[in-house]
């Protein structure tokens, strides 16, 4: 049965730049370079290095080409709004050619390496236009590093006669995107490949890539349940709520929930790192605020926590990295370690190959919680942070030094908690008005690119502030973006990622404003994401881009 709301939807014709609308024009700019680490990544991308930004213009006539058959992969975590993409991919093969033909590879990646795929129909995409999920086809998270799964892919690509492949995907998805257009490039293989930025964390970012699709709706989704919550807090006024946000690598979601909701308490993982905050620095600004709000009788409030954010401790940092390293995958320590039955056995175990600084934050940790630092790695080797409680971890030491500050008179209230995580409930919400617009248009533009010859290319669409038919489509050279960085104990080219800029607009409006907002109760309320109505409600961008573009 689809619901009211869904066959509404399936009536919404997203905007998109006027550029896209008939004949398009591809201009070439300048050459670019890597973002770091020049002459190794040159050396790495021979074929895909030093190309030169491309902006698609409005063209004079509509020029009747030859039809193009195009492969399509949903890479890595869902994100509102990769239904879009797909039917901008789609309707833009079209519209050049009727001829042209979109397979969808099923599962992500491996869908692909195993020649699972099916035909993408207009009566079969109808069903999913404006809608949320993956599930049009599926998604995974297989890396395609490997030469045998490049020729796998090969394979069924030339038996369908696929002349270009767009992977739809965040940082590490696009790097894999990268590597496979250059694989191919030097081979000859006349297959292009195209990436689209995907990640509600918005750490894929940078001067071409204004936004990473699905991060408006996401933390549109969040910010309405934040406000729940605060409003919940501010009507019972008993309890303080630590809410544990997505956003691994970067604080983005987090700043973003904060500008909308106004809560007491946010942390910034970036703002840690650079003021070498330990976990007791962190425990005791909470407490202070606490103590603070207690003083004028208020013992609620609402407080923020990034997922990410034992990563960015100095400290827990420097442990997280040697565990890493020790735990990698086929290690002879990780054999060893997996052997050990018991858990005080395994924490005696990896206490004594920590170096001492290491040794004596890992032994301060609550057993459950050094526990969960040596958990399995994920498929780049580094420790799963969505699986540390890390809200529950600072719940519990604020209350243990609220304790101590009853003692000497400096907390004279009641703390008590309430813990919670949203990451789910938003990464497959249906798509805000501005991510149905977005994503439909980064899927026109890699048609775009396709039709323009190009590979080793991202969909870039820009201007997002403005509306949407002055936007700006371009492609971006991949490697434009990349870098090396430390994986699995070594180095590897990857697209850096966009943390959030201390001396930005966004972070600064929220540093004028967090002393007031942590003791007075000045929580907003956002509601639910808006899809009819007045465009100052339903097609806003976030926050942070407004900000960012003043």
């Amino acid at each position: 049965m689809i619901s009211p709301l869904q066959k509404a939807r399936a009536h919404y014709r997203p905007k998109y730049p006027d550029s896209l609308k008939g004949a398009v024009n591809p201009v070439e700019g300048e050459k670019t370079t890597s973002a770091d680490h020049h002459e190794e990544i040159k050396k790495m991308f021979p074929h895909t290095y030093g190309m030169p930004l491309i902006t698609f213009e409005k063209g004079n006539t509509a020029e009747q080409k030859a039809p193009v058959n195009a492969g399509v992969i949903l890479s890595g975590g869902q994100a509102p709004g990769g239904h879009n993409v797909i039917a901008g991919i789609f309707d833009g093969l079209k519209k050049i050619n009727p001829q042209s033909r979109l397979y969808g590879f099923l599962g992500g990646p491996g869908g692909l390496i195993d020649h699972q795929y099916m035909e993408i129909t207009a009566e079969y995409l109808d069903e999913y236009r404006n809608t949320g999920g993956f599930d049009i086809i599926g998604s995974g998270r297989t890396k395609l590093e490997e030469v045998s799964q490049f020729d796998k892919g090969l394979e069924i690509m030339k038996k369908l006669n696929i002349n270009a492949l767009v992977i739809i995907g965040g940082d590490d998805s696009n790097t894999n995107a990268c590597v496979l257009a250059e694989y191919y490039k030097e081979r000859g293989a006349g297959v292009q490949v195209i990436g689209c930025p995907k990640t509600i964390d918005g750490d894929l970012k940078n001067c071409m890539i204004e936004a990473s699709f699905g991060f408006d709706t996401a933390t549109k989704v969040y910010a309405e349940l934040i406000g729940n919550i605060a409003r919940d807090a501010n009507s019972a006024k008993k309890y303080w709520h630590f809410i544990k946000l997505m956003g691994r690598s970067a604080t983005h979601i987090g700043l973003e929930c904060a500008l909308k909701t106004q809560p007491n308490i946010c942390l910034v993982s970036e703002e840690v790192e650079k003021n070498k905050q330990t976990l007791n620095d962190i425990v005791d600004y909470i407490a202070r605020v606490v103590a603070a709000r207690a003083a004028i009788g208020l013992d609620f409030g609402v407080a923020l926590i990034p997922e990410g954010l034992v990563e960015f401790i100095p400290e827990m940092k420097l442990l997280i990295n040697e565990l890493n390293d020790l735990l990698a995958e086929g290690s002879a320590f990780e054999e060893e370690f997996k052997a050990i039955a018991d858990e005080a056995a395994r924490r005696d175990f990896v206490t004594g190959h920590l170096s001492p600084e290491s040794e004596a934050v890992f032994s301060s940790l609550p057993a459950r919680f050094a526990n969960q630092l040596t958990l399995d790695r994920d498929p780049h080797g580094n420790v799963q942070v969505s699986l540390i409680q890390t809200e529950i971890l600072l719940g519990e030491m604020v209350k243990s030094k609220l304790k101590k500050m009853k003692k000497t008179g400096d907390f004279t209230g009641k703390f008590s908690t309430q813990y919670h995580f949203f990451g789910y409930e938003g990464r497959c919400a249906a798509p805000s008005n501005f991510d149905a617009d977005y994503c439909y248009s980064l899927g026109l533009t890699a048609s775009s690119l396709i039709y323009a010859g190009k590979t080793g290319y991202m969909a870039s669409v820009r201007n997002l502030t403005a509306p949407a038919e002055t936007w700006i489509a371009a492609g971006v050279p991949i490697t434009m973006m990349m870098n090396m960085e430390r994986r699995h104990g070594q180095w590897k080219p990857v697209i850096q990622k966009a943390l959030v800029e201390l001396d930005g607009a966004p972070f600064r409006y929220f540093a004028e404003h967090r002393e007031k907002w942590a003791l007075e109760t000045s929580f907003v309320y956002p509601g639910p994401i808006q899809y009819f109505g007045p465009a100052e409600v339903c097609d806003q961008p976030t926050l942070t881009l407004s900000l960012e573009q003043q």
